[in-house]
């Protein structure tokens, strides 16, 4: 117990610390005291005042949220397929994601009609879902978990390729700075888009703690979870759809991103010593938080004003902790 609540408190700990240097850094800097007497309202009409407020708040919030939904999203998908390297990005879910959104814009605004938050949001829930019955179907047909991987890194691999063909060769100039999503970022974030993630969200990771209980008896196996008394069809059904609908508001508002999923669950464990889901979930969500809040910051101040992808972050720093936990599996 004592180890659990140093893991959480220093999470949490990390986090808020993350959140100051994150609205206080950029192109513009700030210090601690101008920052407060911002959030405070104490300087409502310094351009600083428009820049925390109107971009660095909500893109704070948006990577906060959406960070730990794709950590609590891997989770689920690590514990359905009993893979440790199953997530959205590498089973091709997000590209799927990615590929229908882009693709509704793409005919949308070509009409010129504009496009809601929730269509977009719905669109990469169907794109999410569609991968993930091709993904089913290959399952069936192998059995070797690591080949599945593969196969869905090249159902990935697809979903992008036809996603980067239509993101250049469309005329619109709207449609062209579809680039940069497509890559993976939280810039130009609102606070429409905040409130809508915070929703999805909460519904997504309130749902799955729900399911906590039953969810430990799964990864005991299936027949031990019948005789506990969990209808298991019930469950696969609702970890897949938890899991699409918490990538499809990662992708619908931020784009892809590459390996917080696969990582930040194994660094969790790794941390709080504990593979039990009602632990697992919360802390998931917080680390996804972290990972992703330090990987944003990093992307957007170290060669500012130009900034790089969230996506080339986040392998630079997750990647080796990937190859390192399948190597100490392989050990094992």
């Amino acid at each position: 117990m004592k180890r659990y609540v140093i893991s959480f408190i220093s999470i949490i700990a990390v986090l808020l610390l993350l959140f100051v240097w994150s609205i206080s850094s950029g192109s513009m800097e700030s210090s601690l005291s101008e920052v407060i007497g911002i959030i405070f309202r104490q300087k409502e009409q310094s351009a600083m005042y428009h820049i925390i407020w109107d971009i660095r708040f909500p893109r704070i919030l948006a990577a906060i949220f959406l960070g730990g939904a794709l950590s609590v999203s891997g989770f689920l998908l690590q514990t359905f397929f009993g893979n440790p390297i199953a997530g959205p990005y590498v089973l091709g879910i997000s590209s799927g994601a990615k590929l229908l959104v882009a693709l509704t814009m793409i005919f949308f605004l070509g009409q010129g009609i504009t496009i809601s938050s929730l269509a977009i949001v719905l669109a990469a829930f169907v794109g999410s879902l569609i991968t993930m019955g091709f993904v089913l179907i290959i399952s069936m047909r192998v059995q070797n978990m690591s080949l599945l991987v593969v196969c869905g890194i090249m159902v990935g691999y697809i979903c992008s390729a036809i996603t980067d063909f239509c993101v250049t060769f469309a005329d619109d100039s709207n449609i062209v700075n579809l680039h940069n999503w497509s890559q993976g970022s939280f810039s130009g974030m609102s606070w429409s888009n905040v409130f809508m993630i915070i929703v999805l969200v909460m519904i997504g990771v309130c749902m799955t703690f729900w399911l906590s209980k039953p969810i430990s008896a799964y990864q005991m196996g299936e027949a031990y979870a019948r005789n506990m008394g969990v209808n298991v069809k019930r469950l696969r059904v609702m970890i897949i759809l938890l899991s699409s609908l918490l990538s499809a508001a990662v992708t619908a508002f931020a784009g892809p991103i590459s390996f917080v999923g696969i990582a930040v669950p194994h660094l969790i464990k790794s941390i709080t010593g504990t593979s039990k889901p009602i632990l697992l979930i919360p802390g998931c969500f917080l680390g996804g938080a972290v990972i992703t809040l330090f990987c944003d910051g990093i992307a957007r101040t170290v060669f500012a004003p130009t900034e790089v992808s969230i996506s080339s972050v986040t392998a630079v720093f997750l990647v080796p902790v990937v190859i390192v936990m399948m190597l100490k599996k392989n050990k094992i």
